[in-house]
């Protein structure tokens, strides 16, 4: 039943992943139903990253009041709600204004999903479960592509948003019919409104134990969509297409073969910053000769360490449901903030200081994240000599 229930938790983040992926895969389309907009088409696609980048910790914290199953509740029925909205079209500021409160969904999603499998596991199962978790990025852009570009093709765009309010609607039911029980220790984190924004913030990040995944996952959501972007246009055009598909799937493999193995010898802010210096040797290679696609392919597979590496992190340094509320509240957060950052700062350095001084931009910030992950550690050893 374990499995089952971690399953459908891993569809429940399938379904916050497309709610990016349902604008970003079949943009061009939706470019067709608002001729007007040019640019400001793009917000319909941020605007949930600055959401998250303002409202992660609190979401977290949210969560710890209510409990991750209301929260997941709460995410999922508004994201359906929302995507049947969409499925009308709108008008371009109603539909921009919807993006906005399908950011308080994705959110609530993408915090309460993993905090509940984490409850519901156990030792090499959790292991396993949050490595699994961690993928759903990237399974759901595939899964869009694959599925949805031709979906929207057959039936149309407001079909698509149709069918993923539906899919979000259906995976609540299935949530209530799977009975999922989880202990609800209810904590207060200081008042509400601004003060709860404050409290969660410094509950969330003085801890090095809360605080600690999220910060590397900053530099790695700093690196990621942004190289993702850039990187196959920089390809001959007779290899970027099939380059740019096999980056994220390269990570996902190597997670889902590697993390698992490697929690059972180290610890997983370990396997972190082993990805990330495995990272700085990929983009190295590229100052010896190595082609730009053998760098391209090798630089994400070993960012499935961090990947799979950062989310097992928060239940392995947080023992309560509380806490690792909050540290998936900051995960949200950061990875939001590395999102909406990335790309503008990577196109501007290599605008002003071409590929070489990207790939070196890159390497300083990876060797940051091991810097700070190697600090925070020290905190963390220092902190329990202290209790000790």
């Amino acid at each position: 039943m374990t499995f089952l229930q971690v399953i459908l938790l891993w569809l429940a983040g399938l379904g916050a992943a497309t709610q990016f992926a349902k604008i970003a895969v079949p943009f061009a389309e939706i470019g067709l139903y608002y001729p007007a907009q040019g640019d400001a088409l793009g917000w319909l696609l941020s605007i949930i990253s600055l959401m998250g980048a303002i409202l992660g910790a609190v979401s977290g914290a949210i969560a710890g009041k209510i409990g991750p199953l209301r929260l997941l509740a709460f995410g999922l029925v508004l994201g359906g709600a929302v995507s049947l909205l969409q499925a009308m079209i709108p008008p371009f500021p109603v539909m921009l204004a919807s993006r906005i409160v399908e950011g308080l969904s994705h959110l609530a999603i993408v915090v309460a999903a993993p905090t509940l499998i984490a409850q519901l596991t156990r030792g090499r199962a959790r292991n396993a479960a949050m490595v699994l978790w961690s993928s759903f990025f990237g399974v759901a852009f595939a899964l869009n592509v694959w599925i949805g570009l031709p979906f929207v093709d057959w039936y149309g765009l407001p079909a698509y948003f149709a069918l993923h309010g539906i899919l979000m609607l259906v995976i609540m039911a299935l949530v209530l019919m799977c009975r999922i029980r989880v202990v609800q220790d209810q904590v207060d984190h200081g008042g509400r409104g601004f003060a709860l924004f404050v409290q969660a913030h410094l509950n969330s990040y003085r801890s090095a134990y809360v605080s600690a995944p999220a910060i590397g996952w900053f530099f790695y959501t700093l690196t990621f969509v942004s190289l993702l972007a850039i990187l196959p246009g920089r390809l001959p055009s007779g290899v970027s297409a099939q380059i740019a598909g096999l980056m994220p799937l390269a990570g996902i493999v190597l997670s889902w073969l590697a993390v698992p193995v490697l929690l059972n010898v180290m610890s997983a802010v370990s396997v972190v910053n082993i990805g990330f210096g495995l990272g700085i040797v990929a983009l190295a290679a590229s100052y010896f000769g190595a082609p730009l696609w053998m760098v391209c392919i090798g630089l994400f597979s070993v960012l499935g360490l961090v990947q799979g590496g950062s989310f097992a992190a928060v239940p392995q340094l947080n023992q309560t449901a509380d806490n690792q509320a909050l540290s998936y509240g900051a995960l949200a957060q950061m990875g939001n903030a590395g999102n909406l950052l990335g790309t503008p700062v990577l196109l501007w350095v290599l605008g002003r200081s071409g590929e070489a001084g990207m790939f070196a931009a890159v390497i300083g910030f990876y060797a940051a994240a091991m810097l700070l992950h190697l600090w925070l550690g020290y905190r963390r050893r220092y902190d329990r000599k202290l209790a000790g």
